[in-house]
C-alpha cells in the first residue's frame, strides 16, 4: 500500500533527459561493503564522462569512503531509512525525511542512478525530485520509479553489477580486481595514527581478528576465534590485534578471554581511515563477512572471510583470489540472505557457527605461507 502511494506521488511531469549527462547523481544507501564496491567502477565513469558534474549521494556512515575521491566532484549524505539503523518515529517518517531529501535535490541533477537493485525508495527520492532520467535495476519494487531498467543479473559480483548499470555511459560491462580494484582513501597522517597504536611485542606476522559484523547472524563464536589464534601463534608466532567499533568492545573482549596468545584489544580505538592503515600493517585480516573485511581487501592486505547466508559470488572480496580466501558451510539452506533471525535463534544457528576452526586455520595457513 506505501509502495503504491508512493508511485503515485512520484507521478511529476519532468523535462526531456540530455543522452550525455551534465549533472549526475550517484545514490548508494547502504554500507561501507556496498561503496568500496562502488569504487572499482568510478573512475571509469569519470574516463567516460569527462564533462560531467558527478555527485554521490550516500548515508553519513559511508562518506569518508568516497570523501575526496578523484573522480567525484561531490559527496553529499543522507540519512537513508531502514540503512540508519535508527528506529523510526512512525509510519509515515521514512516518507517525511525522503520527501525533504527530494526538495534539496530538485532542480540540481538531470541524471540519477540508483545502484541498489532493491532499492524502491532511492528510485521514488528520484522521480520526488523531479531528476528526468532515472536507471536503476529492472526488479518489480524498483522499475516503476524509473525511466532507464537494466536487468539484474543473480550470481554476479556486485562490483559487475554496478558496471554493467553504468555501461550505457560507456563504462565496460565486464571487469576483474586485477584492472579495477577496490580504492580506500588512505593517507600519511592516518598511517601515523596506525603507527601510534600498541600492537603485541615479538617478530612474529601481525594478524588483525575483526570479529564483529553488522548481523549478529554472520558472526564466529568467540571461542573459536580464541582457538584460531592460539593454534596459529603455536605454528607461525602470530601476533594479534583485535579490532571493532565502540560496541564491539565487549565481543572482542571474550575472544581474548579464550586465547593466551599474545594481542592487544584495539575495538574503538580506530576510525576508518586508521583501522584501514592499522590493516595495511598487517600479515593477514581474517573476519566475517562485514565493510572492515573489504577495507583489508582494499588496501591490499591477505584476507580470511568467514561467509554464513550471504553469497560470496555476489558479496565476497573483490581482490585477487591467491590473496584472499572465503569460509563457508555447506547447508542445503545456503546463501539464504536473511539476516534477520530471532535472538533466540541466533546462539545455535548453524549458518557461520557451524564453520570448523580447522577450516579457518587451513585457509589462514596457506596465506601466512605465502
Amino acid at each position: 500500500m506505501l509502495h503504491a502511494a508512493a508511485r503515485l506521488a512520484a507521478r511529476r511531469p519532468t523535462p526531456p533527459p540530455p543522452d550525455t549527462p551534465r549533472r549526475l547523481v550517484l545514490i548508494r544507501p547502504d554500507h561501507l561493503g556496498d561503496i568500496l564496491f562502488l569504487t572499482p567502477v568510478l573512475p571509469l565513469l569519470r574516463e567516460a564522462l569527462p564533462h560531467t558534474h558527478i555527485t554521490a549521494l550516500v548515508g553519513r556512515w559511508a562518506a569518508p569512503l568516497l570523501t575526496g575521491h578523484p573522480a567525484l566532484d561531490a559527496v553529499e549524505t543522507l540519512d537513508f531509512p531502514w540503512f540508519d539503523r535508527q528506529p523510526r518515529r512512525s509510519l509515515w517518517d521514512p516518507y517525511a525525511r525522503l520527501f525533504r531529501a527530494a526538495q534539496t535535490l530538485a532542480g540540481r541533477f538531470d541524471t540519477a542512478v540508483i545502484l541498489r537493485f532493491d532499492h524502491w525508495w532511492g528510485g521514488w527520492l528520484a522521480a520526488q525530485a523531479g531528476i528526468p532520467r532515472r536507471i536503476g535495476y529492472a526488479t518489480p519494487a524498483l522499475a516503476p520509479f524509473l525511466t532507464d531498467a537494466v536487468p539484474y543479473t543473480e550470481g554476479l559480483h556486485e562490483v559487475v553489477q554496478n558496471a554493467r548499470l553504468l555501461n550505457r555511459f560507456g563504462v565496460p560491462a565486464t571487469l576483474s580486481p586485477h584492472i579495477a580494484p577496490l580504492f580506500f582513501p588512505l593517507d600519511d597522517a592516518a598511517r601515523a595514527r596506525a603507527r601510534t597504536l600498541p600492537t603485541p611485542p615479538g617478530s612474529g606476522p601481525l594478524v588483525a581478528i575483526h570479529p564483529g559484523s553488522g548481523a549478529p547472524v554472520k558472526r564466529w563464536r568467540p571461542e573459536k576465534w580464541g582457538a584460531l589464534a592460539t593454534m596459529l601463534h603455536t605454528r607461525y608466532g602470530a601476533r594479534f590485534v583485535l579490532t571493532g567499533g565502540p560496541a564491539e568492545r565487549d565481543l572482542a573482549a571474550a575472544v581474548a578471554a579464550h586465547t593466551d596468545a599474545p594481542l592487544v584489544n584495539l575495538a574503538g580505538q580506530t576510525d576508518l581511515p586508521t583501522l584501514a592503515a592499522l590493516f595495511e600493517r598487517c600479515a593477514l585480516v581474517i573476519g566475517p563477512d562485514s565493510g572492515p573485511l573489504h577495507i583489508a581487501v582494499a588496501v591490499g592486505t591477505p584476507t580470511v572471510h568467514l561467509y554464513g547466508p550471504v553469497s560470496p559470488a555476489t558479496f565476497g572480496p573483490w581482490g585477487p583470489p591467491e590473496r584472499h580466501r572465503v569460509v563457508t558451510r555447506a547447508l542445503a539452506c545456503q546463501y539464504c540472505h536473511r539476516l534477520d533471525w530471532p535472538e533466540e535463534v541466533l546462539a545455535d544457528h548453524p549458518c557461520v557457527h557451524g564453520i570448523s576452526v580447522e577450516a579457518v586455520l587451513a585457509a589462514a595457513e596457506t596465506l601466512l605461507r605465502g
